[in-house]
């Protein structure tokens, strides 16, 4: 047996007993043991040299980015004092002596950026306060640093994409929250600003194409008021419409935004004109814009308020209120010059494609916003215009009205306003073809006839809230002929001449098969549509047929003057009349016909009318009618103006 086996079966007790007790182990002092070369010498220090704390801007990347990977660990471990430090980096401050320098916040960015993984929801308040900092206004490196520290961000963690879209969105409107003074801030224009912010929007819509659904929601919830200033709503369109270009995807979306608020703008225009007189009426609409302004030095601009000079307190309230509207009509009146301007651009692409998907979306606004809104005067100009470049588009356009007036899926509202959409477009568009002119009226008599046979019979008088739709599709036909009745002529392929029309003992001219004859039918039933249509309209019909020799009504209108329509609002049967009581008998009979609106209406916006002067039809007077009574209101002047001249006369005469 060796040794060690011996050994390894020794008990504990008798190993201690043979081991040896050392006699050495307390040490001497030092200077009694003798020098040895072997051993390190003692190190001294130099009582002259500085010792201090390195501060933050004096560490090492390294050493940054291994501090706040453990200040993020003891703040999941409750312990903050370090990771509130790292947030003060951030976080704004009053005065620049307190604020981190531009390697500072690079370095702890850096950090931050490799340390995305451990940025979960426990540190939220952490990635807010870097999201809020003004990174988009310094250096180019440092938001090229930042931007991919946001890529990675959102990458790693996705519970944070909305607060980055969101900051972005923010970013775009007319007071960026980037946009603070900095210390190391190069005098970065907004213009540049927008400009990094769409880089690194559109960077990360590459990286993540799912999150366009979020971009627009984030988009919408910062659109500006309707209370905003107009560089608000300008800026911030501009941005949106910079988006479509290369995020096409978002392009339908976020037009039909942008076209959403203007309807709204238009409404409240409208609505607080009805509280004018016409006189400041027509001094708000007819109100020079201010001159075209350069997008650049409206982007640049600081000043976000339209105001020229400060309000006076003690200004007259219906002053004030006038100027108020003022400013919202050239904010409608800029917006939609804005966006005349970027459908032309897409109308004069040299795609097919593009010009076919510019009029889908268009069209597609039209039924969804414009056609369903009550009384909107003039964001559907856009499609007035561009539906005329191109006779197909008019056709598809008259279709689509056309199909909607019949839908009878659709609200009976709706329905109205298709016809009257179809009148006023056939009525005023300029390139507006004689056979569409004509196809159009054979399709709406068609319909009227079908519509009569259905009605009639039961009639007991007119009664606007059951026969709400034919009543429209007449006044729709009686508009019509006020201003196309020359198309409806027979034989549009003869050369006549628009200033011509046959003497009361020549030879009457000949209408297209169907005109008078839808009149007479109609006009005469006991419909009674001119008791319900807008009496403008048909006072201005019953002169022009009168003179044409298409049909005479006066007879009719001076009956209908002794006709009240609340005897028969709302009767259920038709072989009882309702009684008239002192109530309904005072209702204002103005309020029972139909509306007089024709959504192309002459257009007075004084800058965006520029994009519609080449489309829009004018009203022609009437040959050997107009301009009999403008003789007759010259020739009542000069009457009133030569008495006038007797009366001074006379009196000087007395006088003498």
């Amino acid at each position: 047996m060796t040794s060690a086996t011996r050994l390894v079966g020794l008990t504990p007790a008798l190993v201690a007993k043979h081991m040896p007790r050392r006699s050495t182990l307390v040490r001497k002092r030092d200077d009694d043991q003798p020098s040895s070369p072997s051993k390190r010498p003692k190190v001294s220090f130099d009582s002259d040299v500085e010792v201090r704390i390195l501060e933050p801007w004096e560490k090492s990347p390294a050493v940054i980015q291994d501090s706040v990977r453990r200040a993020i660990q003891k703040h999941e471990a409750g312990d903050s004092e370090s990771y509130e430090r790292v947030k003060m980096f951030y976080a704004p401050t009053k005065s620049d002596q307190d604020a981190a320098t531009a390697t500072t916040l690079k370095n702890y960015t850096a950090a931050l950026l490799s340390n995305v993984s451990l940025l979960d929801k426990k540190c939220a308040d952490l990635v807010h306060t870097v999201l809020d900092s003004d990174w988009l206004a310094r250096s180019t490196d440092y938001v090229q640093l930042f931007t991919q520290f946001l890529a990675n961000l959102v990458s790693a963690q996705g519970l944070f994409l909305p607060d980055v879209l969101r900051m972005l969105a923010d970013n775009l409107t007319s007071t960026p929250p980037s946009h603070r003074q900095t210390d190391d801030r190069l005098s970065v224009p907004r213009s540049q600003i927008y400009t990094r912010a769409h880089r690194t929007l559109q960077y990360l819509l590459q990286i993540i194409p799912s999150a366009c659904r979020l971009v627009l929601a984030m988009l919408t919830k910062v659109f500006p008021y309707q209370s905003d200033s107009r560089r608000a709503h300008l800026v911030y369109v501009h941005n949106l419409l910079q988006i479509t270009g290369y995020a096409p995807i978002l392009q339908t979306d976020i037009l039909a935004l942008v076209t959403e608020r203007l309807v709204k703008i238009d409404l409240q225009v409208q609505d607080d004109l009805e509280y004018l007189a016409e006189d400041a009426e027509e001094g708000v609409v007819g109100h020079d814009s201010p001159a075209p302004d350069d997008m650049d030095r409206i982007l640049d601009d600081s000043e976000d308020s339209d105001d020229d000079s400060d309000t006076d307190e003690e200004m007259d309230q219906e002053l004030l209120r006038t100027r108020e509207i003022t400013k919202n009509v050239e904010k409608m009146d800029c917006v939609l010059d804005m966006l005349f301007t970027y459908h032309d651009q897409q109308f004069a692409s040299p795609s097919a494609g593009i010009r076919a998907s510019s009029l889908d979306i268009l069209l597609s606004q039209f039924q969804t916003i414009i056609l369903p809104t009550h009384r909107s005067r003039h964001t559907q100009f856009l499609l007035f215009h561009f539906v005329q470049q191109s006779p197909a588009h008019v056709d598809t356009f008259v279709g689509l009205c056309a199909q909607t007036c019949f839908d009878k899926k659709r609200p009976a509202m709706v329905r109205q306003a298709a016809a009257a959409y179809l009148a006023s477009f056939v009525a005023r568009g300029l390139h507006v073809l004689s056979d569409i002119v004509r196809e159009v009226w054979d399709y709406l008599s068609t319909e009227l006839k079908r519509l009569y046979r259905e009605l009639e019979p039961g009639c007991r008088g007119p009664d606007p809230q059951r026969y709400s739709t034919y009543y429209s599709l007449v006044q729709a036909l009686l508009y019509i002929f006020c201003f196309r009745w020359r198309d409806l002529e027979s034989g549009p392929e003869e050369d006549n001449d628009e200033n011509e029309l046959p003497s009361l003992y020549g030879q009457e001219r000949q209408w297209k098969l169907g005109v008078k004859e839808t009149f007479h039918l109609n006009i005469f039933s006991k419909l009674n549509p001119l008791k319900v249509c807008s009496p403008a309209i048909v006072t201005e019909f019953a002169r022009i047929a009168h003179h044409l020799h298409v049909v005479y009504v006066y007879h009719l209108l001076e009956t209908n003057k002794r006709i009240r329509l609340s005897r028969y609002f709302g009767s259920t049967s038709y072989t009882q009349v309702n009684r008239e009581t002192a109530l309904t008998a005072k209702k204002d009979e103005e309020h029972q016909h139909l509306d007089e609106y024709f959504p192309f209406d002459p257009y007075h916006l004084p800058r965006s009318k520029r994009w519609i002067e080449g489309d829009y039809r004018e009203w022609k007077g009437i040959p050997g009618l107009d301009d009999e009574m403008a003789m007759d209101s010259a020739s009542d002047e000069g009457d009133i103006e030569e008495s006038d001249v007797e009366e001074d006369t006379s009196t000087e005469d007395s006088t003498v």
